[in-house]
């Protein structure tokens, strides 16, 4: 389920739009590797700024979902996505797939609007990572149909790790991925397929 075996074409054949995210944030990290006074100016348009949305500036609800703070940051969330995405847009298709990774970072991103300073700037894909856990907790509690009790084990075991993680680390958004959680488990039983092939 977590382990990758198809080639690169293959991969792309089957899960495209795990393969646009990756492409697109590993190209805007690029982008943002040049010395250019626009690139600056639009690092700090998409940026999670918490004023900047009060102010009216509601795209940056979205933008974050796509931006990293370093390398280490992007190449860990890629990696996250790499394993636990695949699977999942496999079993939801395509469409459905991208509202739940998408609405999960919303949701992850208005719990940060909600609760933390005016002041406050955030950016990364964790909070839609994290919400693909919660599709993956609410097939281990509500449809064991669709996940064995091996694959359950691996992911609730990798959970909690993510969330002690997510108390230790005091850099990360603690909000974005605990509301990109719980997001996850509220879209799933919308967008899961009761026909759907399990793991």
């Amino acid at each position: 389920m977590f382990i990758r075996t198809e080639n690169p074409q293959t991969f792309i054949k089957f899960y495209p739009v795990t393969v646009a995210i990756l492409v697109l944030q590993i190209a805007i990290w690029t982008i943002y590797l040049l010395p250019l006074p626009s690139v600056q100016m639009w690092s700090n348009l998409m940026t999670g700024f918490n004023l900047g949305i009060a102010k009216g500036e509601w795209w940056r609800f979205l933008t974050p979902i796509f931006i990293h703070a370093s390398f280490s940051h992007l190449l860990f969330n890629s990696f996250s996505l790499f394993l636990f995405a695949p699977a999942l847009e496999r079993m939801l298709g395509k469409v459905r797939f991208f509202l739940i990774y998408i609405g999960s970072g919303l949701v992850g991103n208005i719990g940060t609007y909600l609760i933390m300073p005016l002041e406050y700037m955030h950016v990364g894909s964790s909070g839609a990572i994290f919400g693909l856990f919660g599709v993956y907790v609410y097939m281990v509690l509500f449809r064991t149909d669709l996940i064995d009790r091996a694959n359950s084990q691996i992911l609730l075991t990798i959970l909690v790790i993510s969330l002690l993680m997510t108390l230790i680390n005091q850099q990360v958004n603690m909000i974005a991925h605990i509301f990109g959680l719980f997001g996850g488990l509220a879209f799933a039983p919308l967008l899961l397929n009761k026909k759907s092939d399990g793991f």
